[in-house]
């Protein structure tokens, strides 16, 4: 790992092992399509677990809608991507709330895949009271969320950056590059301003990396008592 992302990264870690909860701690990893946010929630999982803390990684990948539900806008419509995509009452109901305050911290951290287009019954597990849970997905600061998390990192890149790692990423199982791009230019992009505009999470996220070069990002957010500091307010 480059010396600039082992720093972010580290700068990140500090940040939510300040965070105190009487429950587990829920940070929310957002960002747009293709931004590098399991990545990113992937590499920051290892310096969490290493101060000393256990680590749910989940991601609202398991908890997608089915097709049907998803594409009932149609499949290129981009207020279907935002509104339908995901079973965010599921999400709270097995994973958020029973972290949350007053939960009894038995979660599960998937109900539906994708793939098969079919419900799972992921296995429940019961978490630690010091628990850190990683959640990376999209939406996450939509108004059924918002007061689900307690800390929120945003990451980001241009659109030009996330659509050549989208057909990078999507395009062997997901058919030929040129129709990939043409769904993310009609559906994926836009929805993604539709959020961006209504919910403003760069504004309300307690950190942005700017994520355009993985080996080099930027983090602008408050410095942390006792950690790496040097990154702009």
């Amino acid at each position: 790992m480059r010396s600039e992302r082992r720093a972010v990264l580290e700068h990140l870690a500090d940040a939510v092992a300040a965070v105190r909860r009487s429950h587990p701690v829920r940070v929310a990893v957002d960002g747009i399509d293709a931004a590098g946010k399991s990545t990113l929630a992937d590499d920051l999982a290892g310096l969490v677990a290493a101060r000393g803390f256990p680590v749910i990684r989940a991601s609202i990948d398991g908890f997608h809608r089915p097709r049907l539900e998803r594409y009932r806008l149609g499949r290129e419509s981009p207020e279907g991507y935002y509104r339908d995509s995901f079973d965010l009452e599921a999400l709270r109901r097995v994973l958020l709330d029973p972290l949350g305050p007053g939960g009894d911290r038995r979660y599960r951290t998937a109900v539906f895949d994708e793939a098969s287009d079919l419900p799972v019954e992921s296995p429940e597990h019961h978490a630690d009271p010091d628990a850190v849970l990683l959640f990376d997905g999209v939406f996450l600061l939509r108004p059924e969320l918002e007061d689900c998390w307690d800390l929120v990192v945003f990451v980001e890149c241009s659109p030009e950056t996330a659509l050549l790692r989208a057909i990078e990423r999507d395009a062997p199982r997901s058919g030929t590059p040129e129709a990939l791009l043409g769904r993310y230019r009609s559906r994926y992009l836009p929805g993604q301003d539709l959020y961006l505009g209504e919910c403003r999470p760069r504004e309300r996220a307690d950190f942005l990396v700017i994520n355009d070069d993985p080996d080099h990002p930027v983090v602008a957010g408050p410095s942390i008592e006792g950690g790496s500091g040097g990154y702009p307010n």
